[in-house]
Protein backbone atom coordinates (compact mmCIF):
# COMPACT_ATOMS: atom_id res chain seq x y z
CA UNK A 1 0.00 0.00 0.00
CA UNK A 2 1.67 3.35 -1.01
CA UNK A 3 0.53 6.15 0.74
CA UNK A 4 0.96 9.64 -0.70
CA UNK A 5 0.68 11.98 2.43
CA UNK A 6 1.88 14.70 0.87
CA UNK A 7 -1.07 15.30 -1.15
CA UNK A 8 -2.98 16.38 2.20
CA UNK A 9 -0.48 19.15 2.46
CA UNK A 10 -2.45 21.89 0.36
CA UNK A 11 -5.52 20.89 1.94
CA UNK A 12 -4.94 21.41 5.77
CA UNK A 13 -6.98 24.50 6.23
CA UNK A 14 -9.78 22.67 4.89
CA UNK A 15 -9.23 19.96 7.36
CA UNK A 16 -8.66 22.33 10.28
CA UNK A 17 -11.86 24.29 9.65
CA UNK A 18 -13.30 20.90 9.28
CA UNK A 19 -11.99 20.07 12.65
CA UNK A 20 -13.18 23.29 14.49
CA UNK A 21 -16.73 22.79 12.47
CA UNK A 22 -17.07 19.36 13.75
CA UNK A 23 -16.15 20.52 17.64
CA UNK A 24 -18.57 23.25 17.47
CA UNK A 25 -21.45 21.09 16.19
CA UNK A 26 -20.22 18.46 19.46
CA UNK A 27 -20.46 21.43 21.73
CA UNK A 28 -23.91 23.04 20.66
CA UNK A 29 -25.58 19.48 21.04
CA UNK A 30 -23.81 18.31 24.13
CA UNK A 31 -24.46 21.97 25.47
CA UNK A 32 -28.53 22.37 24.45
CA UNK A 33 -29.19 18.53 24.59
CA UNK A 34 -28.19 18.21 28.10
CA UNK A 35 -30.75 21.41 28.61
CA UNK A 36 -33.09 18.98 26.72
CA UNK A 37 -32.31 15.93 28.54
CA UNK A 38 -32.93 17.44 31.98
CA UNK A 39 -35.95 18.64 31.32
CA UNK A 40 -37.37 15.70 29.56
CA UNK A 41 -35.90 13.15 32.21
CA UNK A 42 -37.24 15.11 34.86
CA UNK A 43 -40.50 15.40 33.06
CA UNK A 44 -40.71 11.26 32.68
CA UNK A 45 -39.56 10.18 35.92
CA UNK A 46 -42.26 12.48 37.85
CA UNK A 47 -44.80 9.66 36.99
CA UNK A 48 -43.99 9.02 40.85
CA UNK A 49 -43.75 12.29 42.39
CA UNK A 50 -46.39 13.83 44.08
CA UNK A 51 -49.40 15.31 41.95
CA UNK A 52 -50.21 18.87 41.76
CA UNK A 53 -53.05 19.64 44.39
CA UNK A 54 -54.54 21.92 41.21
CA UNK A 55 -56.22 20.02 38.73
CA UNK A 56 -55.15 21.98 36.00
CA UNK A 57 -51.30 21.29 36.86
CA UNK A 58 -52.04 17.94 36.80
CA UNK A 59 -53.52 17.63 33.69
CA UNK A 60 -50.73 19.83 32.11
CA UNK A 61 -48.02 17.36 33.54
CA UNK A 62 -49.86 14.57 32.22
CA UNK A 63 -49.77 16.15 28.71
CA UNK A 64 -46.06 16.81 29.42
CA UNK A 65 -45.25 13.31 30.04
CA UNK A 66 -47.05 12.17 26.43
CA UNK A 67 -45.21 15.13 24.90
CA UNK A 68 -42.18 13.69 26.25
CA UNK A 69 -43.03 9.80 25.42
CA UNK A 70 -43.43 11.10 21.51
CA UNK A 71 -40.60 13.04 21.34
CA UNK A 72 -37.96 10.22 23.07
CA UNK A 73 -39.61 7.46 21.08
CA UNK A 74 -39.67 9.45 17.73
CA UNK A 75 -35.97 10.47 17.94
CA UNK A 76 -34.92 7.23 19.35
CA UNK A 77 -36.73 5.10 16.98
CA UNK A 78 -35.40 6.75 13.73
CA UNK A 79 -32.25 6.88 12.07
CA UNK A 80 -30.07 10.40 12.83
CA UNK A 81 -29.36 10.88 9.09
CA UNK A 82 -33.17 10.61 8.04
CA UNK A 83 -33.65 13.63 10.81
CA UNK A 84 -31.00 15.37 9.11
CA UNK A 85 -32.75 15.03 5.87
CA UNK A 86 -36.11 16.15 7.83
CA UNK A 87 -34.90 18.74 9.61
CA UNK A 88 -32.77 20.32 6.92
CA UNK A 89 -35.48 20.04 3.74
CA UNK A 90 -38.62 20.11 6.08
CA UNK A 91 -37.80 21.75 8.64
CA UNK A 92 -35.82 24.45 7.72
CA UNK A 93 -37.71 25.70 4.85
CA UNK A 94 -40.90 25.81 7.10
CA UNK A 95 -39.14 27.95 9.44
CA UNK A 96 -36.75 30.56 7.52
CA UNK A 97 -37.97 31.25 4.46
CA UNK A 98 -38.06 34.30 2.05
CA UNK A 99 -41.30 34.01 1.66
CA UNK A 100 -43.23 32.52 4.26
CA UNK A 101 -41.26 31.31 6.95
CA UNK A 102 -42.89 31.36 10.16
CA UNK A 103 -39.39 32.86 12.01
CA UNK A 104 -37.41 34.51 9.79
CA UNK A 105 -38.61 35.62 6.34
CA UNK A 106 -37.49 38.25 3.19
CA UNK A 107 -33.95 38.94 2.34
CA UNK A 108 -33.12 38.43 6.27
CA UNK A 109 -34.11 34.55 5.52
CA UNK A 110 -32.03 34.20 2.32
CA UNK A 111 -29.10 35.42 3.60
CA UNK A 112 -29.36 33.22 6.72
CA UNK A 113 -29.93 30.07 5.17
CA UNK A 114 -27.65 31.20 2.74
CA UNK A 115 -24.30 31.64 5.22
CA UNK A 116 -25.70 29.38 8.60
CA UNK A 117 -28.49 26.81 6.70
CA UNK A 118 -26.32 23.83 6.80
CA UNK A 119 -24.99 24.55 10.35
CA UNK A 120 -28.29 25.24 11.67
CA UNK A 121 -30.13 22.14 10.23
CA UNK A 122 -26.80 20.05 11.46
CA UNK A 123 -26.86 21.33 15.17
CA UNK A 124 -30.85 21.28 15.47
CA UNK A 125 -30.93 17.74 14.19
CA UNK A 126 -28.06 16.38 16.40
CA UNK A 127 -28.79 18.62 19.34
CA UNK A 128 -33.10 16.93 19.05
CA UNK A 129 -31.62 13.84 18.92
CA UNK A 130 -29.30 14.45 21.75
CA UNK A 131 -31.48 15.40 24.04
CA UNK A 132 -33.61 12.46 23.37
CA UNK A 133 -31.58 9.84 24.11
CA UNK A 134 -29.73 12.53 27.37
CA UNK A 135 -33.82 12.56 28.84
CA UNK A 136 -33.72 8.18 28.95
CA UNK A 137 -29.83 9.08 30.66
CA UNK A 138 -31.13 11.20 33.31
CA UNK A 139 -34.61 9.61 33.80
CA UNK A 140 -32.55 6.05 34.14
CA UNK A 141 -29.80 8.00 37.14
CA UNK A 142 -33.08 9.49 38.91
CA UNK A 143 -34.74 6.00 39.32
CA UNK A 144 -31.41 4.51 40.45
CA UNK A 145 -31.31 6.38 43.36
CA UNK A 146 -33.18 4.44 46.03
CA UNK A 147 -36.92 5.68 46.46
CA UNK A 148 -36.18 6.18 50.27
CA UNK A 149 -34.40 8.73 49.65
CA UNK A 150 -36.68 11.26 47.58
CA UNK A 151 -39.66 10.41 50.60
CA UNK A 152 -36.97 11.22 53.29
CA UNK A 153 -36.68 14.68 51.17
CA UNK A 154 -40.79 14.88 51.20
CA UNK A 155 -40.99 14.01 54.78
CA UNK A 156 -38.52 16.88 56.10
CA UNK A 157 -40.69 19.53 54.10
CA UNK A 158 -38.82 19.96 50.71
CA UNK A 159 -41.14 19.95 47.10
CA UNK A 160 -40.58 17.41 44.57
CA UNK A 161 -38.17 20.22 42.32
CA UNK A 162 -36.23 20.58 46.11
CA UNK A 163 -35.64 16.90 46.55
CA UNK A 164 -34.98 16.70 43.22
CA UNK A 165 -32.33 19.08 43.08
CA UNK A 166 -30.65 19.25 46.94
CA UNK A 167 -30.28 15.45 47.45
CA UNK A 168 -31.30 13.19 43.61
CA UNK A 169 -29.72 14.76 41.02
CA UNK A 170 -26.29 15.16 42.97
CA UNK A 171 -25.95 11.43 43.23
CA UNK A 172 -27.80 10.72 40.08
CA UNK A 173 -25.30 12.80 38.01
CA UNK A 174 -21.94 10.88 39.21
CA UNK A 175 -23.89 7.75 38.07
CA UNK A 176 -25.21 9.35 34.53
CA UNK A 177 -21.68 10.45 33.47
CA UNK A 178 -20.19 6.89 31.68
CA UNK A 179 -23.39 6.95 29.68
CA UNK A 180 -23.32 11.01 29.20
CA UNK A 181 -19.49 10.12 28.07
CA UNK A 182 -21.00 7.78 25.69
CA UNK A 183 -23.93 9.89 24.35
CA UNK A 184 -20.76 13.11 23.79
CA UNK A 185 -18.45 10.13 21.92
CA UNK A 186 -21.51 9.43 19.85
CA UNK A 187 -22.24 12.78 18.77
CA UNK A 188 -18.84 13.32 17.82
CA UNK A 189 -18.63 10.37 15.10
CA UNK A 190 -22.37 11.09 14.00
CA UNK A 191 -21.21 14.53 13.18
CA UNK A 192 -19.82 13.52 10.27
CA UNK A 193 -23.43 12.57 8.82
CA UNK A 194 -24.29 16.52 8.31
CA UNK A 195 -21.70 16.37 5.78
CA UNK A 196 -24.83 14.63 3.79
CA UNK A 197 -26.21 18.36 3.76
CA UNK A 198 -22.88 20.46 2.34
CA UNK A 199 -21.61 21.82 5.98
CA UNK A 200 -17.81 21.70 5.84
CA UNK A 201 -17.14 19.56 8.67
CA UNK A 202 -14.00 16.71 8.43
CA UNK A 203 -16.04 14.48 6.58
CA UNK A 204 -16.16 16.69 3.66
CA UNK A 205 -12.80 17.88 3.89
CA UNK A 206 -11.89 14.49 3.51
CA UNK A 207 -14.47 13.73 0.52
CA UNK A 208 -13.11 16.32 -0.96
CA UNK A 209 -9.76 15.28 -1.33
CA UNK A 210 -10.25 11.78 -2.22
CA UNK A 211 -12.56 13.37 -5.32
CA UNK A 212 -9.83 15.65 -6.37
CA UNK A 213 -6.89 13.13 -6.01
CA UNK A 214 -8.79 9.85 -6.56
CA UNK A 215 -7.23 8.73 -3.07
CA UNK A 216 -8.86 7.64 -0.29
CA UNK A 217 -6.58 6.19 1.71
CA UNK A 218 -4.75 9.33 3.10
CA UNK A 219 -7.83 11.62 3.77
CA UNK A 220 -10.08 8.93 5.82
CA UNK A 221 -6.80 7.80 7.51
CA UNK A 222 -5.99 10.91 8.81
CA UNK A 223 -10.03 12.12 10.29
CA UNK A 224 -10.00 8.83 11.62
CA UNK A 225 -6.96 9.62 13.72
CA UNK A 226 -9.25 13.03 14.68
CA UNK A 227 -11.55 11.43 15.38
CA UNK A 228 -10.29 8.97 17.65
CA UNK A 229 -8.04 11.96 19.43
CA UNK A 230 -11.30 13.58 19.78
CA UNK A 231 -13.18 10.52 21.83
CA UNK A 232 -10.51 9.84 23.66
CA UNK A 233 -9.41 13.40 25.25
CA UNK A 234 -13.45 13.27 25.87
CA UNK A 235 -13.33 10.29 27.77
CA UNK A 236 -10.07 11.34 29.50
CA UNK A 237 -11.71 14.81 30.99
CA UNK A 238 -15.01 13.09 31.44
CA UNK A 239 -13.18 10.29 33.87
CA UNK A 240 -12.50 12.73 36.66
CA UNK A 241 -16.00 13.01 36.85
CA UNK A 242 -17.13 9.54 37.44
CA UNK A 243 -18.50 8.24 40.46
CA UNK A 244 -15.49 6.80 43.03
CA UNK A 245 -15.00 2.99 42.76
CA UNK A 246 -16.72 2.82 46.33
CA UNK A 247 -19.33 4.35 45.34
CA UNK A 248 -20.30 2.61 42.10
CA UNK A 249 -23.55 0.00 41.94
CA UNK A 250 -24.47 1.93 45.61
Amino acid sequence: MDLRWEILAGYGPLFISGLFMTVKLTVVAIGVGLLLGVVFGLISSSADAPQPKSAVLAVLLKLARLVTLAYVTFFRGTPLFVQILLVHFAVMPTLVHPEHGLLLAGEAARSFRQEYGAFFSGALALTLNAGAYISEIFRAGILSIHRGQTQAAYSVGLTHAQAMRHVILPQAFRRMMPALVNEGVTLIKDSSLVSAIGLAELALAARTVAGAYSRYWEPYLLISAIYLILTLLLAGLAKRLEAPAHLRGR
